[in-house]
C-alpha cells in the first residue's frame, strides 16, 4: 500500500517541489529558530542533502532581512507597543532600558555580541533598543551582517561535526539520539536565555 503511495505522480511531485524549495525553506526557516536551522543545515550538508554556498548563504540572507525587520519595528513603533505586546517575544520594559543605557556608551560592541551569542535571554530587546534608539542604519546593517556571516557558519560546523558523530552510532539508535540531541539543545537554549533574562531584569 504505502509503496503504491510513494509512486503515485503526486508524491513524486511533492518531493521534487521541496527538494527545489529547500533553500528557500532554509531562508525562511531562520526567521524563527535561526539556530536549529544553521545546525540542521551542518548535518543535512554532511549527509549530502544541500549545497553548502546556497544553504549558507539563503540562511545569512534570512537571518539579517529578521533583523533588519526587528530594527524598523524599533524605529517607528512607539514605545507603548513594546509595553503591550513585548511579552510575546521575551521583551519587557526593564530590558529595554537596560539595552538603551548601555547602547548609549557601546553600540557597536553589543550589536557584535549578541549577535555571535545569539543574543542570549536580551537578543531582540537589542535590535529594537537599536531601532529605538536611531542606532545609524549602516552602521546596524554592516554589523549584523558580517556577524551573522561569522555565526552562521560556526552552527552549520557544529551541525556537520555532529553528522560524523551520528555516522558512528548504530542505525537502530539513530533516530532516538538525533532526536534527543534536538530536544536538549532546544529546552537548553530556552532555559539559559531565561536564566540571562532574569539577570538583565
Amino acid at each position: 500500500m504505502f509503496d503504491t503511495f510513494f509512486q503515485l505522480p503526486l508524491f513524486s511531485s511533492i518531493i521534487v517541489a521541496l527538494a527545489a524549495s529547500k533553500y528557500i525553506l532554509l531562508f525562511i526557516g531562520t526567521f524563527t529558530e535561526g539556530p536549529l536551522v544553521m545546525m540542521g543545515s551542518g548535518f543535512l550538508l554532511h549527509l549530502g542533502q544541500v549545497e553548502f554556498w546556497p544553504a549558507y548563504l539563503a540562511m545569512v540572507a534570512g537571518d539579517f532581512v529578521a533583523d533588519l525587520a526587528w530594527y524598523w519595528i524599533g524605529y517607528f513603533a512607539a514605545r507603548s507597543a513594546i509595553e503591550r505586546f513585548g511579552h510575546w517575544v521575551g521583551v519587557t520594559p526593564r530590558s529595554i532600558e537596560h539595552m538603551e543605557l548601555l547602547f548609549k556608551k557601546y553600540d557597536t560592541k553589543i550589536l557584535t555580541i549578541s549577535k555571535l551569542t545569539m543574543g542570549f535571554g536580551t537578543g531582540t530587546a537589542t535590535l529594537l533598543a537599536a531601532g529605538m534608539l536611531r542606532i545609524p542604519f549602516a552602521r546596524y546593517a554592516t554589523v549584523n551582517l558580517l556577524a551573522g556571516f561569522a555565526w552562521t557558519l560556526f552552527l552549520m560546523t557544529l551541525g556537520y561535526f555532529f553528522g560524523n558523530l551520528y555516522a558512528l552510532i548504530p542505525w537502530s539508535y539513530r533516530v532516538a539520539v538525533m532526536f534527543m540531541t534536538l530536544v536538549l539543545f532546544f529546552f537548553g537554549l530556552r532555559a539559559f536565555s531565561r536564566y540571562v533574562a532574569r539577570m538583565v531584569d
